[in-house]
């Protein structure tokens, strides 16, 4: 005889069935769903979202350089891509790096000199040693180096002239927004004990994937945030003037001015000219007189960056030679 339920188990079977089907539902909609990050406001961010994405500018334009280069030094070809920038503290970098690991640092020379700790450089160890197989004229494709792999002396300088092929083009990346020059890179072996730059101060990242060949790795930029500050600094004053003289504004010219009164220019006075054979040149002696063919109280001609702009008659001045100003030319 087939058993019969009591009405409590029918009410218990039919709220199983309903729980199952109500968790089911979020699990079918979890690829529906948005990612989303946790946000720390006990340390906010330092830079929006418009500044990062300028530096994803620059840096996108700075792989093009770099793989071109890598490509006709090493004849392999190499392809980079920016997959992230983004704004975190130093010590998650720093946390990221094993002992093993090499660290270069480039400093950075701005318009204003102002003074900031160099940007950081990482290459992945599996990148860089096939890239110094290719060097020595390897195939490099090995893709078994071992992460606790340690540098010879010979790699270790080939390292540091392979990473002055590849940040050399920093300068050229940057020239859009901002005039940069470039230090002497140092390397550093320990990374662990580099202390110029403070655990919590802000950073921002640039992680670049290269491939080369069949070999894959990552080349990780880490630009300190006072650096950052200075140059963003710089580039919001230069657009706030470029904007001052879109506008049209009144005093455009007294502005530009301003901005050119410390340019140095060169002013010279020419007395006359003269013509003489080469036996002449070669046969002249202290004491002797070259005759200019112009009288002693004739005009002088005052030049700047050698266009010629007054006429002057030569006199003395405080018991030196100057020149009084009598006419100016068109």
């Amino acid at each position: 005889m087939a058993e019969v339920l009591s009405q409590n188990q029918i009410d218990a079977l039919l709220n199983s069935m309903l729980k199952d089907n109500t968790e089911s539902v979020p699990e079918s909609q979890k690829e529906l769903e948005k990612s989303w990050k946790k946000y720390d406001f006990s340390s906010p961010k330092k830079f929006t979202k418009d500044k990062l994405k300028l530096i994803k500018g620059i840096y996108d334009n700075y792989t093009r350089l770099a793989s071109s280069r890598v490509n006709g030094i090493l004849r392999a070809n190499c392809e980079m891509e920016v997959i992230t920038v983004e704004e975190q503290r130093y010590h998650e970098f720093n946390n990221a790096l094993s002992d093993s690991d090499v660290m270069t640092l480039m400093p950075l020379k701005l318009p204003d000199d102002s003074k900031a700790p160099p940007v950081l450089v990482h290459i992945s160890q599996k990148l860089m040693i096939n890239m110094i197989d290719r060097m020595l004229g390897g195939s490099g494709d090995d893709d078994t180096v071992d992460s606790s792999y340690s540098y010879t002396e010979i790699e270790s300088a080939l390292y540091e002239k392979m990473m002055e092929y590849l940040l050399g083009v920093t300068k050229d990346a940057w020239n859009n927004y901002i005039q940069v020059g470039m230090g002497k890179l140092t390397m550093e072996t320990n990374p662990g004990l580099y202390q110029e730059i403070s655990m919590e101060e802000p950073v921002a990242i640039i992680l670049i994937n290269v491939k080369m060949n069949e070999i894959e790795g990552n080349i990780t930029i880490c630009i300190p945030g006072n650096l950052l500050t200075n140059i963003f600094s710089i580039i919001d004053k230069r657009k706030h003037v470029a904007g001052l003289y879109d506008e049209g504004i009144v005093d455009a010219p007294e502005i530009i001015l301003d901005n050119l009164k410390n340019g140095s220019l060169e002013m010279k006075a020419e007395l006359s000219q003269a013509k003489l054979s080469l036996y002449d040149v070669c046969s002249l002696r202290v004491g002797d007189v070259i005759d200019l063919n112009q009288g002693k109280d004739t005009d002088i001609t005052l030049y700047v960056q050698e266009q010629p702009w007054f006429k002057g008659t030569l006199g003395a001045h405080k018991k030196n030679a100057a020149v009084r100003i009598e006419e100016r030319l068109s």
